[in-house]
């Protein structure tokens, strides 16, 4: 796992090449995504850098890196983890290799299957291709959105990196936040690509390339989510099935444990996820485990018992962390540095406290459970979406609307205790023909935030955001079913632009840890999305499958637990005690008029609320406003101020070819 980034010459009326300097600095400012060593290449046209996070031949895998005529060079952030039976293939067809790392096979895949080396690659990405010959740069990014990549324009030249702060690091680039973006964070919990938070700044969708040359660009994109749907007649036998998802994922663990020339660990939270892919390894392999848990002092949300449960019967080498609401508190603002994006939910927090912990433990990499709930329909939204669908088919009916009872009879504050509030939630909305039907009471509730927006960040339809995402939706999506439409959505919005950036990828190389996702390898998505609606949630019983193709290895009490999504303390995290300063400091009178972003009368009486009852007992809606509030803030400040990235990683090597030589460091 690295850091990438580089500059490219689009208008003819730059005439001098990129300055190695401005390089340095955004390479400097992705220090802690590779920090064991660093390279570049410059040509008249072109630069590229790298900071690595050795992980595969670390003797030899050096970036960037080029193939035998020097023609195609490449930076690259991630793991192709079939690149052993790629270069298999390559070689049958004539490519030599000088290294054993997948960075050359993705070079010499290129040369032979050029932009169909992408769907032949099953892994994590963000690739940047430089061809000198043709002078173009193609930008490719992984069907999930597992790396980052993002990009901007400045004073006639092109920009990219891992991450914005480097691009920040040139003066020409806008630090304005984007009213669209701020918009759409406000309705998913992130903007959807090319969306940023920032004018002016995009990304690269998830399963998209980006072809940029002399005044061109062109974004293609090669790979989308798809749900057929087989004939409910005729759906299949269920332990047929769920064996189909065990044998893909066992595979899919196996090649992210194994594929590593460093130590392996594994994320432990105690849920079905995590749980299977631990015991795989646990119990169908020879690998010593190491696995790491994050735990709660509040009770709320710590769950140790299930962790422990595991731990003992899998015998793992077991590290864990305990967070605090005090720990929630002081470690927000870095939190929110390296996520870049505001904030709804203080849950990157501690799971940046976690990875920290690996880190220390002298680990680079950890297989997790994310995507789990995506690709096997684990969320609660989806449960509500059947429920809704039943309830849709005949609104008026009292018996159809007694089935919300059904969704959360577990929860200390279940909607059941509210029948009207519950019945006014899920009730609102129901429409068959609704794409969103899964998804629309949520996205109405959050979008409740935006109240708070000062009058430059407003956009004119309230549901802009939500038509303009159902307008990508793929052609032949209105026959999907209304879990594979919502599970599309999800992947479209929660699943790239929170789990895996905000949760994952962000608070993993903050600490230089690298996150592999078992859930989403490209075999056991592919199988999973043919799958029938009514076997991944059997009744109301969410990834049925997967619980059954794994009653052998996973105990029963982890199995059939209520599902419990993973949350954090939000308000009481900062307010409960004595606040840190910097709570003050953002939340300032002066600090809100200066950032401009929210009304200052919303602020103030959302403050004097939280104080009251010392960030206890609140609703959703006002937890959420205030995390938006601090995360917002704190990043209105700190793109104004923290760009003095210092200096990258001693160098690996440095490839300039203005005067056509390499001068190793």
């Amino acid at each position: 796992m690295c850091g990438i980034c580089g500059i490219v010459a689009v208008s003819p009326k730059v005439e001098s090449s990129p300055r190695v300097e401005q390089l340095w600095a955004m390479m400097g400012a992705l220090r802690h995504r590779g920090p064991d060593g660093s390279g570049y290449f410059v040509d008249d046209h072109a630069a590229l850098g790298h900071t690595r996070l050795a992980i595969v031949d670390t003797a030899n895998g050096e970036q960037p890196m080029c193939n035998e005529d020097a023609r195609i060079w490449v930076s690259y952030n991630g793991e192709i983890f079939n690149h052993v039976e790629l270069r298999a293939q390559l070689r049958d067809r004539g490519h030599e290799f000088r290294t054993q790392c997948d960075t050359e096979v993705i070079v010499h895949a290129w040369e032979e299957w050029g932009p169909d080396s992408f769907n032949r690659f099953n892994g994590q990405w963000a690739i940047a291709l430089w061809d000198r010959a043709a002078e173009n740069l193609i930008l490719c990014r992984d069907r999930y959105g597992v790396r980052p990549l993002y990009y901007t324009h400045a004073a006639g030249r092109f920009l990219f990196a891992s991450e914005i702060k480097a691009l920040f690091t040139a003066p020409e680039v806008s630090r304005e936040f984007d009213p669209v973006g701020l918009d759409q964070t406000l309705t998913f919990w992130s903007p959807v690509a090319p969306r940023t938070p920032y004018a002016g700044v995009s990304q690269v969708p998830p399963g998209s390339f980006l072809v940029v040359g002399q005044g061109s660009e062109e974004l293609v994109r090669y790979w989308t989510p798809e749900f057929g749907e087989p004939d409910r007649s005729a759906a299949g036998d269920l332990d047929e099935q769920a064996e189909g998802v065990r044998e893909r994922l066992i595979e899919a663990t196996r090649l992210r444990f194994e594929r590593s020339d460093v130590p392996v660990g594994a994320y432990l939270s105690g849920g079905i996820d995590s749980s299977v892919t631990a015991s795989i390894i646990g119990s169908l392999t020879d690998v010593d485990l190491h696995t790491f848990s994050l735990r709660f002092t509040d009770k709320e949300f710590d769950e140790g018992s299930y962790q422990r449960r595991l731990v003992d019967r899998l015998g793992t080498n077991h590290r864990e962390i305990e967070v605090s609401e005090r720990d929630i508190a002081e470690v927000f603002p870095e939190v929110v540095w390296h996520g870049e994006h505001p904030l709804l939910r203080t849950a990157p927090a501690p799971m940046f406290l976690l990875s920290r912990l690996v880190h220390d433990c002298g680990y680079k990499v950890v297989v997790t459970g994310e995507g789990a709930d995506e690709v096997l329909a684990g969320y609660d939204v989806f449960r509500e979406a059947k429920v809704r669908e039943f309830w849709a088919r005949n609104p008026d009916s009292a018996v159809r609307s007694r089935a919300v009872e059904l969704l959360y009879p577990w929860m200390a504050r279940s909607p059941n205790l509210a029948p009207a509030f519950s019945a006014g939630f899920f009730g609102r909305n129901l429409s068959l023909n609704d794409p969103a039907l899964s998804h629309r009471p949520r996205w109405d509730s959050t979008a409740g935030l935006k109240s708070m927006l000062a009058e430059p960040y407003r956009v004119a339809t309230p549901s802009a955001a939500a038509d303009e995402l159902l307008a990508t939706m793929p052609a032949g999506s209105d026959r999907w079913t209304t879990l594979g439409k919502a599970q599309w959505l999800e992947m479209s919005t929660l699943l790239p632009g929170y789990i895996l950036a905000s949760q994952g990828d962000r608070m993993l190389m903050a600490n230089s840890v690298e996150g592999r996702f078992p859930f989403l390898d490209v075999e056991l998505g592919r199988y999973a999305s043919e799958l029938p609606s009514q076997h991944k949630i059997l009744g109301l019983d969410e990834k049925h499958l997967l619980k059954r193709g794994f009653a052998d290895l996973v105990p029963d009490e982890i199995r059939h637990r209520p599902k419990q999504p993973y949350r954090a303390p939000d308000a009481a995290s900062f307010f409960a005690a004595d606040s840190p300063d910097w709570v003050g400091d953002v939340t300032s009178a002066d600090a809100i008029e200066q950032s401009g972003v929210f009304r200052p009368e919303i602020v103030d009486r959302l403050l004097t609320k939280v104080r009251r009852n010392q960030g206890r007992g609140l609703s959703n809606t006002d937890n959420m406003r205030l995390v938006a509030v601090l995360s917002t803030q704190l990043l209105s400040g700190q793109i104004q101020q923290r760009y003095d990235a210092g200096a990258p990683p001693v160098p690996c090597g440095v490839f300039d070819f203005r005067t056509r030589s390499r001068r190793p460091s």
